[in-house]
């Protein structure tokens, strides 16, 4: 049976991360693991503009015969719809949403994800990197593909980022609410 108010994403990035996606989409929850035929990973920005928020390349897929690409597919509320589409730039035209078919255990899942438009290619920060590698983590992606994460190189940024500072807030809140369970 559809259920009209879930949508099926398919996340490759940042928002492997839970804490990352739940930051402005507090209904994902992770429905699986899964992996994208023939596309592949790539770092970038639009139009050659860095990332401001990431300090440098961001992710991206494309097609590439052979290749795959490991991610999680979370179930969402409608509601956040629009929230993810902001948090990808869609109305900017950064990235496009796009429906994909992903593999997991004998299954295809239609999914929605999104794919960078005019991709100058470019290294990602070493925060951007670190946050991808956690949520594979997180999320138990093969150990294979774990490790051609770490393989990354980074474009050796060293600076402040807000981000990982909201990240870091964000993930110390979970830690300390599954240490202090409510009595609800």
């Amino acid at each position: 049976m559809e259920n009209s108010h879930i949508f099926l994403y398919f996340a490759y990035g940042s928002n492997l991360l839970k804490e990352r996606l739940q930051l402005k989409n507090p209904s994902a929850e992770v429905h699986c693991v899964a992996w994208l035929k023939d596309y592949k990973l790539g770092f970038g920005n639009y139009k050659g503009v860095t990332s401001k928020r990431w300090r440098g390349g961001v992710a991206t897929i494309e097609h590439s015969p052979g290749d795959e690409v490991w991610g999680v597919v979370w179930r969402m509320n409608m509601s956040d719809l629009k929230s993810l589409d902001r948090q990808e730039n869609v109305t900017f035209g950064s990235y496009h949403p796009v429906e994909v078919s992903v593999k997991t255990k004998g299954l295809e899942l239609k999914c929605r994800t999104y794919i960078m438009n005019n991709c100058v290619y470019a290294p990602p920060s070493p925060q951007y990197l670190q946050v991808i590698v956690m949520g594979a983590e997180q999320n138990d992606l093969p150990k294979d593909y774990q490790e051609k994460l770490r393989a990354i190189k980074t474009n050796m940024y060293e600076g402040p980022s807000s981000m990982m500072d909201k990240l870091e807030k964000a993930r110390q809140r979970a830690t300390e609410s599954s240490n202090h369970p409510s009595d609800a």
